[in-house]
């Protein structure tokens, strides 16, 4: 029952995230270790606000006790963020992270992190897997919690103070001073209104916060920022005039802005906004990164200033490993999810976040005024995104049709090339695509069709909805 996909491993709590299977994978973890010989150094645990996100890290904790490994873990609910920052910094092999990121609120999960604080790969989730096939002795052995305490087998620690002067040390802190701006957070009930309040404080901003509180039902929505979701920091952005609003989900690795006019920003244009930033503004080079659903403005942007724009599948372990490759200076995705070189080596709205507030300051610009100048320069584009659900025989029709007998519907527009990469995409020579795959973390199915202007992505993906029988 144990999966990774894109995002680790994510399962709904009572199911497949039971107790039972934490300590399985915990188990398997363990003997991967001992079978590398970096046991003896330890792993990192953190976790977020979701329900048995505490008690599933000391679960794991009690096993890895029990296999002499130590535990060290984050006793606080924390950003994913700060687990991968601690395992970059102190040079551990492992870390993990109880949660289930931007999923709905049934739903848990673990991410597991490598040397060097980034995502798994697939190489290293599928060893997992066969470690976790390979345990027999069902209950896992585990020490009392307590006792893994006393003989040090067991640390609690709360390294946010290292993570976060990390990020204060890179941001133009006097700059964002002297801007005296105002900043409207929402957390999504989730891990960053601590870190984001300090970053902010620190830089003299008046921030306010909605949606602080704990709640493992996230007020009944869905903790991912979108335009359906921060509906309501718009307005507050809007009522209390503020220079911007922000917001992260669960986790906080992936960022959500309202800009000054009370408009959602896309998380596409926030990396345009931010490569765009880094290498005009602050004068560095190198390439950038996306995922197959990520928009293809990106790409003008690069070219335009004689860099590269990569493409990856989707999962945010492909974006971090083609940025190590090509020394990218940025990577994201159409979710939210972006990396900067310099900094962890996965997603971070936290620092994202930081880094767009310092562009407000320096370029002494507001936000909706530097979007307008990156649309007229390199043009618009606009991103249609549709989610689906199935059934288990609806899916395996849907994979032979599309993908095994790759099937296509008329399509009326001069096709430059297709791709099987991750699903399907189909890119049309006048810069337009549309790509059709399964999500990785969600039983969904995504369209995402980015065009000149919305009714024509609206007209393409209606294409694909009618010949899939949607």
């Amino acid at each position: 029952m144990i999966k990774f996909g894109t995002g680790g491993w994510r399962a709904v709590i009572g199911d497949g995230f039971t107790k039972e299977n934490i300590q399985i994978l915990s188990r398997a973890i363990c003997d991967k270790m001992k079978k590398e010989k970096v046991e003896q150094e330890g792993i990192v645990l953190g976790y977020d606000r979701r329900f048995l996100s505490k008690e599933a890290m000391q679960w794991a904790a009690q096993v890895f006790a029990a296999e002499g490994i130590k535990a060290y873990l984050i006793n606080k609910s924390a950003p994913t963020p700060l687990v991968m920052f601690y395992v970059m910094k102190h040079e551990f092999h492992y870390g993990m992270m109880i949660t289930a990121s931007h999923n709905p609120a049934v739903y848990n999960g673990i991410k597991v992190f490598t040397y060097g604080g980034r995502d798994a790969d697939e190489e290293q989730t599928a060893e997992i897997e066969h470690y976790i096939n390979e345990v027999t002795d069902i209950p896992v052995d585990e020490m009392n919690y307590a006792e893994g305490i006393e003989k040090g087998l067991i640390e609690e620690i709360y390294p946010l103070n290292e993570y976060l002067d990390s990020i204060i040390d890179t941001v133009d802190m006097e700059k964002v001073k002297k801007r005296g701006l105002r900043v409207a957070l929402d957390p999504m009930y989730g891990v960053s209104e601590t870190s984001l309040k300090t970053i902010l404080m620190t830089a003299r901003c008046e921030v306010e916060t909605i949606h602080e509180r704990h709640d493992t039902l996230f007020g009944g929505k869905l903790p991912a920022p979108t335009a359906e979701t921060l509906r309501t920091l718009q307005n507050y952005v809007i009522d209390r005039r503020c220079d911007l609003g922000i917001a992260t989900d669960g986790d906080a690795d992936r960022i959500g802005v309202i800009d000054d006019q009370g408009n959602f920003l896309h998380p596409n244009d926030i990396l345009v906004l931010l490569y765009y930033y880094l290498v005009k503004y602050k004068g560095w080079h190198g390439a950038a990164v996306r995922n197959i659903c990520t928009t293809h403005l990106l790409d003008r942007v690069a070219e335009s200033f004689g860099e590269q724009c990569y493409e990856v599948p989707v999962g945010f372990k492909h974006i971090s490993a083609k940025m190590f490759a090509t020394d990218a200076v940025i990577g994201g995705e159409s979710s939210g999810g972006m990396a900067v070189r310099g900094h962890i080596k996965g997603k971070d709205g936290i620092y994202a976040s930081a880094l767009l507030v310092e562009m407000i300051a320096v370029t002494g610009m507001k936000l909706s005024e530097i979007m307008a100048t990156i649309r007229r320069e390199y043009g618009g584009m606009a991103l249609e995104e549709r989610d689906y659900r199935f059934s288990p025989k609806r899916k395996e029709e849907i994979k032979k049709q599309l993908l095994e007998d790759k099937e296509l519907p008329q399509i009326p527009y001069e096709i430059a090339h297709i791709s099987y990469l991750d699903g399907l995409k189909v890119y049309l020579k006048d810069g337009g695509w549309i790509s059709v795959r399964f999500s990785g973390t969600e039983p969904l199915l995504r369209i995402f069709c980015e065009m000149k202007d919305r009714s024509a992505a609206e007209d393409f993906c209606s294409i694909f909805e009618k010949f899939l029988a949607l």
